[in-house]
This record gives C-alpha cells, sequence and structure tokens, in this order.
C-alpha cells in the first residue's frame, strides 16, 4: 500500500497569461481525510482537475494512486470517485435511476438504497435532476462519486449549498468513508469543516501551498482562523 494516495510535487497549471496553480506540492495519505482550505481562486479546483485527468499540467506532477491521472486506463480511473463544483449531472434523469446506472458499472458497488437513505436523496428520488435545488444537487452529486466504492474521493466544496443538517450527514459520511479504508480529499473554505474532518490540513492560496500538517501541527497555541489569515494575507501581499 502507497504512504500516500496523492502527490502533488510542484504542480503547475497555466491559462494564458494567469496562473491558476503556482507551484503546488502537497500530499493525502492513504485511508485519511486530506482537507485542502482555502480562498476562491486560491487553485483547489484546478489542482483537484488535473488529481482527476480533466486537465492537463502545465509543469510538476501529480500521482493518484501512483499512476499520472492524465495517463491512467479505465480500470485505475474507477478506483477514483470525484465530485466537482460543476456537478456534471445528467438533467434529464431521476436520481434513483441515476444511482443504479452508476452503480450497475462497477464489481462491488456500495449499497445504492442505503446511500440515498443517508443522504436523504429518497425524498426528491422522483424529481428529476433539472428540478433539483442546489443542495438536493449537491447530494446526488455526493452520492455518484461514492457510489462505486472508490479507493480514493475527490469532494470539490461538498456542503456548499447545504443547511446545517446536510452537512452533518455529509461530515459522518465522510468519516464514515475514512475509517472503511478511501482516502478522500476535501477541497472547502469552511474552518468548521477542515476543523471537523482533517487528518491532514493543507492550505493554498494564490495557487500554491502555504501551510500542511495535522491541524495541532498547523494551528499550534492560536486558532485556525488566525493562522489562515495570516498565511494567506502573507502571499498576496
Amino acid at each position: 500500500m502507497l504512504p500516500h494516495a496523492v502527490r502533488f510535487d510542484g504542480l503547475v497549471r497555466r491559462f494564458g497569461a494567469t496562473t491558476a496553480v503556482d507551484g503546488m506540492t502537497w500530499s493525502a495519505s492513504t485511508g485519511r481525510v486530506t482537507a485542502v482550505l482555502g480562498p476562491n481562486g486560491a487553485g483547489k479546483t484546478t489542482a483537484i482537475e488535473c488529481a482527476v485527468g480533466l486537465q492537463r499540467p502545465d509543469d510538476g506532477s501529480v500521482r493518484v494512486l501512483g499512476t499520472d491521472p492524465w495517463h491512467s486506463p479505465a480500470d485505475q480511473r474507477a478506483r477514483v470517485g470525484v465530485m466537482l463544483q460543476s456537478g456534471g449531472l445528467p438533467n434529464g434523469t431521476k436520481p434513483m435511476r441515476l444511482l443504479h446506472h452508476l452503480a450497475a458499472l462497477y464489481a462491488v458497488p456500495a449499497d445504492v438504497g442505503g446511500l440515498a437513505r443517508r443522504l436523504g436523496i429518497d425524498a426528491f428520488a422522483g424529481t428529476t435532476v433539472r428540478r433539483l435545488s442546489g443542495g438536493q444537487r449537491q447530494r446526488l452529486a455526493l452520492a455518484a462519486a461514492l457510489v462505486g466504492r472508490p479507493e480514493v474521493a475527490f469532494l470539490d466544496e461538498p456542503t456548499a449549498g447545504l443547511d446545517p443538517h446536510g452537512r452533518l450527514d455529509v461530515y459522518d459520511l465522510v468519516e464514515q468513508c475514512r475509517d472503511e479504508g478511501t482516502t478522500i480529499v476535501v477541497t472547502t473554505h469552511s474552518f468548521e469543516e477542515a476543523e471537523r474532518l482533517a487528518d491532514h490540513l493543507v492550505i493554498v492560496s494564490e495557487g500554491r501551498t502555504v501551510a500542511e500538517g495535522s491541524v495541532a501541527e498547523v494551528v499550534g497555541d492560536r486558532s485556525l482562523e488566525q493562522v489562515y489569515f495570516q498565511l494567506t494575507e502573507a502571499v498576496r501581499r
């Protein structure tokens, strides 16, 4: 078993004259939750899209389960779950039909009914995706990312738009998946979320890693909020 299921080494991603990710380096330990905390525009989503093979780095490297995602074969990609901010859910289908379809693509999927109940999807199972609220789409996208029982799951701001009960449901599910051995990378700009979930914390700003370690190692005797603003403001100057 690899000690680090995910590794970024000097990752660079540019869009014309804009550098979205600027030499980012960090890792996610196998079977742990890594929270990537940073402001909007810090490069979190771009880094995750490189990690799942949706974008190609301009420099540096990213490895997921020891493999370059850009060149990963289908069986390797099947070991990775992803929930992106853009969603990518088909508008014309209904939630349970989508989840059953996705489950059929895997040899040993999760229990679709149990996952739907856990996330409250059964309450809107008869509604087409296009008519779902933002929070309902978030729940469905999370279920879609986890239904294949991935070894690594990238969850890009999974609680955005959820009410407090919905956030707690997601936290409990993430922790359960971690306890069952899944490596989980969560991007967030919520201090509460990072402190609740992170076994390992990465703080990024302006496309760079500015701190990495356990929450206790990063924070010391200060609050996470104090450390975060000090580090991210220093990079912006």
